[in-house]
């Protein structure tokens, strides 16, 4: 370990729509089938909201979990950083939605839009607000409502994406457990290999626009694919390095689920078994930055996480970005 840390997870909390959609229910309506889904992306199930269901409430759903887990309030938070790219709307924040739902009024609260990888780049922000001094406390929020910008025809993403929200506590470390190492990246010019072309200010909503359903989330898989498995493989040998330990020395993986081709293939890079690597893809799908607090959150009620485990978090996503953290729990 290079320094002691100055922050750690204190709390954390998620949660997930009722509603669960599976591969059989994308029979009816795509040419595809539950074999041909779980082969190349290892997703059997993924929750979706109902129309009633803001982002603002789902993240204070996990939000109160993590608080509690804590052992903190809502006035004691300095900061809320709420990281999604599905903002229920896009002035103000849905961050001071959440603020406002918390009653946290201590709270500098805003957005974080870095896709898949916002989750570990709030994160790092959380460092760093406790570092110098802005902050004792800081609630990130990864969560998505991803269902609401794909389109249900589009056999590349419809089958792909859930919603979720995961929510964790960032306090200021007070001995050796904590983030040992934080590492963020971007490459912009990918970014249209995994986008949503229009509804921003350059590209407006119109009649047009829905038309050609150009709001909605459109890739280019293959090389998406192979993209994220250089990138996660740069994060993991980065995070790695800089708190000065080894991928035998980890006990647990947790990956961006976003693939389970793209997860063995870090896995492998990072020379971490399979055993050690947190999974639920399958059951959750993409959920972008929600994506590895409800992994972590599962390994923890698992009993995969322990005090004293070290953990590899890494993810990769939109714009291009990627990141990674090791935490010693």
């Amino acid at each position: 370990m290079s320094r002691p840390p100055i922050a750690r997870i204190s709390g954390l909390g998620v949660a997930v729509p009722d509603r669960v959609v599976t591969n059989h229910d994308f029979e009816k309506t795509l040419e595809t089938s539950d074999q041909w889904i779980v082969e190349r992306t290892g997703i059997k199930e993924r929750r979706w909201s109902d129309p009633d269901m803001t982002l603002a409430e789902l993240s204070r759903r996990a939000a109160v979990i993590a608080l509690e887990q804590a052992g903190i309030g809502p006035m004691d938070l300095g900061a809320i950083i709420l990281a999604t790219a599905t903002q229920d709307r896009l002035l103000p924040s849905t961050a001071c939605d959440l603020q406002a739902l918390l009653g946290a009024k201590n709270a500098a609260a805003y957005d974080l839009s870095a896709a898949c990888s916002g989750w570990l780049f709030g994160l790092t922000q959380a460092e760093g607000l406790i570092a110098s001094g802005q902050a004792e406390h800081v609630l990130v929020v990864g969560a998505e409502l991803l269902s609401r910008i794909i389109d249900p025809s589009d056999r590349t993403t419809a089958i792909l994406f859930g919603d979720g929200a995961g929510a964790t506590v960032i306090s200021k470390a007070t001995g050796e457990t904590g983030l040992l190492s934080t590492f963020i990246r971007s490459d912009g010019t990918l970014a249209e290999l995994l986008w949503r072309p229009s509804g921003g200010a350059r590209h407006p909503i119109s009649q047009k626009i829905v038309d050609e359903k150009s709001h909605y989330i459109r890739m280019a898989g293959r090389e998406v694919f192979k993209s994220a498995v250089l990138t996660m493989a740069e994060a993991c040998d980065e995070a790695l390095k800089r708190a000065g330990v080894t991928g035998d020395q980890i006990d647990l993986l947790v990956p961006h689920q976003a693939n389970i081709r793209i997860i063995q293939a870090t896995a492998d890079h990072a020379g971490i078994p399979m055993e050690k690597v947190m999974v639920n893809v399958d059951k959750y799908g993409n959920t972008s930055s929600a994506s590895i607090p409800l992994a972590l959150a599962q390994a923890v009620a698992e009993g995969k996480v322990k005090k004293g485990s070290l953990l590899l978090l890494v993810a990769f996503g939109a714009g291009f970005t990627w990141g990674s953290t090791v935490v010693r729990w």
